[in-house]
């Protein structure tokens, strides 16, 4: 065989090895593009498949582009509190109520005792025997006859404990995520510009979807535009004189909100244990509750905020300042009187707490009626001057955070509380929405709602939050437990449970270094000085940071406005228009002055 034959072979061998091999390469790139693609397809699905689960998602969408961003966040608000109270509720009939109804399926209800109705309202009777309350669980060690055993005390505790904790934790998060998204990070300069000329999705092609698209960005164009308006300076005598209405005013709300506690205070000598008179109480609250926050909404006809948000503020304050007066003396009631009256006192709490629910649900209709609905007919039948009322979002969302407050207080005293705040929620989402888009218009005055949200969690977090859990604090370490029910009869307080498991565990070897940490760490002083300190060392620095970065975006935008202003002259100034996007409203003007100059 000739040296050409050879080459001629090796060649056609070599050419069907590099046929084979890109072959390969082709069937595996062909294979790894198909699988990418799948799974492409796959997130898109789950994220349309989430978005279309979601819950009230199309409703949401609906109010804002209608009524504004700050409308919006209430009904925002309100679907946040009602992941709350799910959560609670699994994790309490998870780990309480299914384990005492598994040891105990039959409550030890007395003989005589039966359903008559009235409970729904009241919460006593029948229900005080169940586990809806504090008394209907049991103190022993359930399992112990051969079964896994589950230790009551310990889990009543921990679980209240963990709730408590994770509760407050998601609050600091996203107290702070809130207030570095809406304070820190945004950008006042670049509000009309950038949503006037980059917010548009252009993948929207439903009609429907695209008014109400318009109609949102048009009323989030007002909401921005409308706390740049500037007002003038008033002379000495005026300022004065609002200076006088604004002094006037607040001394006047703050006297109601302490006269209405103290008559709160006055209104406990009457009996609980009749029940029919236990619904006086609640009645008297929840009324308070309703009437003196419509009072409250008549000061804006004689006070004048330059700013929207501001006058939204001041309601909010006086509501806070009204609602934690009355939860305060209520409190005070609870802990100084009616646990040193009745034997089982904690359900008595609960069962307080269960009627201030319920009673506080029914006023909120009675308020979307008389405050809404009957508003809207007088104002467009009888007395057309006062025309079509706006949505309050101040007076409702303290009225959230107030219900939210009574379940957080009821956590100990009442384990499955939550299940009436989900289904409270769930009927007034949809009743606020009726009554919204039946009584109410668009606010006249728009003012920018996107930091209102920081301000409503805020709010939930100190005074509400911290309130309930101090006092769930003081219950667990102070109060001595009822004698003759609950998980935690006969021990000196709530927490000695805790001391007492470390006593058994101090005495098996595996678990001294468990000791050891409840000993020297838990109980030790130091210790939370020391978590103290770190905290607020990392609180300073990220508002060093904070700071810092803030000063820097001043500087780069002042830098911006220097350097295009001083090519704002002629034609060129359209190569210099790519660098004055950052700088909002200063962009629009700048590309109206190089059109005039282009076309002089």
């Amino acid at each position: 065989m000739s040296f050409d034959d050879k080459k001629h072979i090796r060649g056609q061998v070599l050419a069907l090895k590099s046929f084979k091999k890109s072959r390969h390469l082709n069937c595996f790139a062909d294979c790894s593009k198909t699988v990418s693609l799948a799974f492409r397809r796959c997130g898109a699905n789950m994220t349309l498949a989430k978005q279309t689960l979601e819950l009230w998602r199309g409703t949401m969408k609906e109010v804002g582009g209608k009524f504004g961003t700050g409308v919006l966040s209430y009904f925002k608000f309100l679907k946040w509190l009602l992941m709350f109270n799910i959560f609670s509720f699994l994790v309490n009939f998870g780990f309480i109520t299914i384990p005492q109804l598994i040891y105990h399926p039959t409550p030890d209800i007395p003989a005589g005792v039966s359903f008559k109705g009235l409970e729904i309202l009241t919460g006593a009777g029948y229900f005080s025997h169940t586990v809806m309350y504090y008394g209907g669980y049991s103190n022993k060690t359930q399992g112990t006859g051969g079964r896994s055993e589950y230790n009551m005390q310990l889990a009543y505790f921990f679980t209240v404990a963990a709730y408590m904790v994770l509760c407050g934790a998601a609050l600091i998060y996203s107290m702070a995520s809130s207030f570095r998204k809406k304070y820190v990070l945004a950008d006042s300069g670049l509000g009309g510009a950038w949503q006037l000329l980059c917010s548009w999705d252009f993948s929207v092609t439903n009609e429907k979807a695209v008014r109400q698209r318009k109609n949102n960005l048009r009323i989030q164009l007002k909401e921005s535009l409308s706390e740049k308006v500037q007002v003038a300076l008033l002379p000495l005598t005026e300022r004065l004189k609002h200076y006088g209405v604004f002094l006037g005013t607040w001394l006047l709300s703050t006297g109601m909100a302490l006269g209405c506690g103290a008559s709160v205070y006055f209104l406990f000598s009457g009996s609980l244990l009749e029940e029919a008179a236990t619904l006086l109480l609640p009645f008297v609250v929840s009324l308070i509750n309703l009437v003196v926050p419509l009072f409250y909404s008549l000061f804006k006809k004689i006070e004048h905020y330059s700013n929207p948000r501001m006058q939204v503020y001041a309601i909010i304050v006086r509501n806070v300042i009204l609602k934690m007066s009355i939860l305060g003396i209520l409190c005070y009631y609870w802990m100084k009187d009616v646990a040193n009256t009745f034997s089982c006192w904690e359900s008595i709490v609960g069962q307080a707490l269960y009627r201030l629910v319920i009673m506080d649900f029914l006023f909120i209709m009675l308020g979307s009626f008389f405050g809404e609905f009957l508003s809207n007919v007088i104002g467009t039948k009888c007395i057309q001057s006062l025309g079509v009322p706006e949505f309050d979002v101040a007076r409702n969302v303290l009225d959230l955070i107030y219900a939210q407050t009574l379940a957080w207080i009821g956590i100990y005293f009442s384990p499955l509380l939550p299940v009436i705040q989900i289904i409270k929620f769930f009927i007034l989402f949809y009743l606020k929405k009726v009554s919204l888009t039946q009584n109410c218009q668009p606010p006249r005055r728009a003012g920018r709602a996107a930091q209102m949200q920081t301000i409503f969690i805020a709010i939930l977090f100190f005074p509400s939050f911290v309130g309930a859990l101090s006092m769930v604090a003081y219950t667990v370490w102070t109060l001595p437990p009822s004698d003759k029910c609950g998980p935690f009869r006969g021990l000196n307080t709530t927490f000695s449970a805790i001391q007492i498991w470390m006593d058994d565990l101090n005495r098996v070897d595996a678990f001294q270094w468990t000791v050891w940490i409840y000993q020297h760490v838990i109980r030790s002083e130091i210790f939370y000085f020391l978590v103290s300190l770190i905290i607020l060392v990392f609180i300073y620095i990220f508002r060093q940071i904070t700071q810092g970065r803030q000063l820097l975006i001043i500087l780069l935008r002042q830098q911006i406005v220097n350097v295009s202003s001083s090519e704002l002259s002629g034609p060129t100034c359209l190569v210099h228009q790519s660098c004055c996007v950052r700088s909002g409203c200063v962009y629009v003007m700048m590309l109206l002055k190089c059109r005039s100059n282009i076309f002089s």
